[in-house]
């Protein structure tokens, strides 16, 4: 019989790629989706159709139980929260609730119905935050500077702590920044390679940004979710950092985006203060070895294709969108 796993955060960036994987290896997939008026399902319109979705919320325990009663998963990967960064110092309640109190939900529900299931964590590398040492691995202390890191922070240690209360096979993927074609708008890459589309085609002419000195570790995200399908293969369970080892300015981003369609970023960036977060996270470089060497895991995409990749998908969705 096949493998039966159950996705929360299905239709966002990480939720289609790991649902293309695990249908791939010819798992039943069935993803947890919010009941709304209108479905957004733009990430995964091409295997809607073989996919099982399941009605439910994070925020509801009892919704979370049902959830997991009907896909009576082998693999439970929790991929939803309320993702963007800047958003969670504006709805700083809702993100506690969503990214750190919603994690013990999807765990309880596990615990109660299906306490032999696989379950994975999406840890995030924002818990490192003002960082006490770099490279940050899976040792290195965290030190959150957002309610986003914060409400990650939670849902980690609340992972380990039912992993070690009930000898549940619970870990978290401590994942660095990972985008694709499929990233939001709102998050910088996106917002970049979108405004680099609009302005090559004539439908913008500038792109505001905040701080061009901050250092991130990007990858691509189809690598990153091969890591999760990996963590959950393993004898015993495990926390690991999924990076690329390499750490690249946003004023790289910046400059590759749109050098890629022959222009020059600084004809069209405008620095603006309101884009400048609160608390700045100026650097997160993790070291990927542990996975690397247990995992066997490695990537296939490097920075400069993944900004080029990006470029062109919203090149190709505008020019689709003006005809």
């Amino acid at each position: 019989m096949s493998k039966r796993a159950l996705i929360t955060g299905i239709t966002g960036q990480d939720g289609s790629y790991l649902a293309e994987l695990l249908l791939d290896k010819g798992y039943k997939v069935y993803g947890l989706r919010r009941r709304t008026s209108v479905p957004i399902i733009e990430n995964i319109e091409h295997i809607k159709n073989e996919i099982e979705f399941i009605d439910g919320d994070l925020l509801d325990l009892s919704s979370m139980v049902s959830a997991v009663k009907k896909a009576n998963p082998d693999e439970v990967y929790n991929l939803a929260a309320q993702s963007f960064v800047g958003t969670s110092w504006e709805q700083p309640v809702l993100t506690g609730q969503v990214t750190g109190i919603g994690v013990t939900n999807v765990l309880e529900a596990v615990r109660i119905i299906r306490p032999e299931a696989k379950f994975y964590q999406a840890s995030s590398s924002e818990m490192f935050g003002k960082v006490v040492e770099t490279p940050q691995k899976e040792t290195t202390p965290f030190y959150p500077r957002s309610p986003y890191g914060v409400a990650k922070v939670y849902g980690h240690w609340i992972t380990v702590n039912y992993r070690e209360s009930f000898d549940m096979f619970a870990c978290s993927g401590i994942l660095f920044n990972h985008e694709s074609p499929r990233r939001g708008v709102e998050f910088v890459t996106r917002k970049v390679t979108d405004a680099v589309a609009r302005i090559k085609l004539g439908m913008q002419n500038e792109l505001r940004m905040g701080n061009l000195d901050a250092k991130r570790d990007w990858g691509f995200a189809g690598d990153y979710v091969k890591a999760m399908w990996l963590m959950l293969q393993q004898d015993q369970p495990d926390d690991f950092v999924v990076a690329t080892g390499e750490t690249h300015t946003v004023e790289e981003l910046v400059d590759i985006a749109f050098s890629h369609v022959g222009l020059n970023w600084r004809d069209f960036v405008v620095i603006d203060s309101r884009f400048v977060r609160p608390a700045e996270v100026d650097l997160l470089l993790g070291d990927p070895t542990k996975a690397k060497n247990k995992l066997n895991w490695k990537l296939e995409v490097g920075f400069e294709q993944l900004v080029k990749m990006m470029v062109d998908s919203d090149l190709a969705k505008i020019k689709q969108l003006l005809k």
